[in-house]
């Protein structure tokens, strides 16, 4: 080539650089965070931003924090403990072992669709970006990112944060292991602690492995045959002082099962013990969390006096004449913490139940024909469910926090005890478990019951 036509080339090509500079803004990045990009999972946007996006109903929060941050403990240095308002929680650790599918199933039953605008925020961007993208990955388009997170969030006293109200009730495995450990924690026990592995008969699972200090709790020392009632009061009080237990000794529960531990919960509440504390998530969350377990069997040391006549709360158990009460006042509700099948009299549930069927005159306290279990109860990891989530399908069946008596009911009272102490969390009053359930209407001919899908 001529080398004066290849010089003027040369310049002409140099040219056409710099206009593209200043077309593209002196030098600006045209795939910058505040222009629309193809990786729409990395497009982030400003507190002011969403605040303005959360009025629109196609718009939906997503918190991926861990669940006791969501709730309300005030982790990472955050002014204020709990989540932006109306978002919904999704911890990142949950895609660890789930599927695919299941987790966009999770995420339906939250709201969270493919046709919403999804805003991802956890505390200060460190793990937003991970969960944008696997959203991305699921088919999830319409992603934002809310970067300066729930500490910026937080830090803004005008603008709303929830939370779970008593959640300080409902702890989680590193705020035990700052107890055993001695160092400072935040809503700490006023006085001394107790905790207990909670299970049904010989302590198989306790000796196998145990959060260090824990007690074995057997369930026969606070409910006996045949009805699977609790025990007497005065073998209540007697079961505590035994244990080291006093009113003021804050009581802290696991299991395995954690229903086994909200049967203990309920009863201990009943009690007078004024602060019980239960484990999200059971002994798996403690395992999970990779914290140290023990062996030993540890014993525990007497009390004197329990210090207050038991019950103290009588209110918070009821028996079969202020079951038929709640069932007879149109502002109460007797709630069924029972299976689907056992509603509608397929099966007693029980092997030792033989009557099949349902209190009359009850509602059912789930969100669906499905339910099993406590699967509508909690989350994938077995801690609580969203209690908005849990409120929203009681509500659809006229359960709701202002009316004048909620009693939850099930064959024996551990599924009732977990719907109890949820709604203690969540800061209901006048709530209840009737203790002898289907088990015990069932045995009395006289007592009116039901079968078949409710009219």
């Amino acid at each position: 080539m001529n080398p004066k036509k290849k010089s003027q080339r040369f310049l002409i090509m140099i040219g056409l650089a710099f206009a593209m500079l200043i077309l593209n803004g002196c030098g600006k990045n045209p795939m910058s965070a505040e222009q629309p990009k193809d990786n729409a999972s990395q497009t982030v946007i400003s507190k002011k931003d969403l605040t303005d996006k959360l009025k629109n109903k196609d718009v939906v929060a997503l918190d991926v924090r861990t669940e006791e941050a969501y709730n309300g403990w005030k982790l990472d240095g955050v002014a204020r403990g709990g989540h932006i308002q109306g978002a919904v929680d999704f911890p990142i650790a949950w895609t660890k072992n789930a599927k695919d599918e299941q987790i966009k199933s999770i995420l339906k039953a939250k709201g969270v669709t493919e046709d919403k605008t999804v805003v991802v925020y956890d505390n200060k961007g460190e793990q937003s970006a991970q969960a944008a993208d696997t959203l991305k990955k699921l088919g999830y388009n319409k992603i934002l990112i809310y970067k300066g997170g729930m500490a910026e969030w937080a830090a803004d006293a005008s603008l709303p944060v929830d939370g779970l109200k008593n959640y300080s009730s409902l702890v989680y495995p590193a705020w035990i292991n700052q107890l055993i450990k001695g160092e400072k924690s935040e809503a700490a026990p006023a006085k001394d602690y107790k905790i207990f592995e909670v299970s049904w008969g010989e302590p198989k699972d306790y000796k196998l492995g145990h959060i260090p200090g824990a007690i074995h709790l057997d369930t026969n020392t606070i409910e006996s045959e045949p009805l699977w009632n609790r025990v007497s009061d005065k073998a209540l009080e007697a079961m505590l002082v035994k244990n080291g237990v006093t009113q003021d000794t804050t009581v802290i529960l696991y299991g395995v099962d954690s229903t086994a531990a909200t049967r203990a919960a309920s009863i201990i509440m009943y009690s007078g013990v004024k602060d019980v504390r239960l484990l999200n998530g059971g002994f798996d969350a403690w395992k999970n969390a990779g914290l140290a377990v023990e062996t030993k069997e540890n014993q525990p040391v007497p009390v004197k006096d329990f210090g207050v006549k038991v019950p103290a709360h009588p209110e918070y158990i009821l028996d079969m004449p202020q079951a038929k009460e709640v069932l007879a006042d149109k502002d109460s509700k007797l709630v069924s913490i029972r299976s689907w099948d056992e509603q509608i009299g397929k099966t007693s549930g029980y092997s030792y139940i033989k009557p099949k069927g349902r209190i009359k005159g009850d509602v059912w306290g789930h969100a669906g024909s499905d339910a099993n279990h406590m699967e509508e109860y909690r989350n994938i990891d077995n801690t609580m469910r969203n209690a908005n989530e849990i409120a929203a399908f009681w509500k659809a069946s006229g359960i709701t926090s202002d009316q004048k008596r909620v009693s939850f009911y099930c064959g024996t009272g551990w599924r009732a005890s977990e719907a109890f102490f949820d709604a203690y969390l969540m800061g209901w009053k006048n709530i209840s478990v009737y203790d002898g359930g289907w088990f015990e209407w069932s045995m009395d001919p006289s007592n009116p019951v039901a079968t078949g899908e409710p009219q």
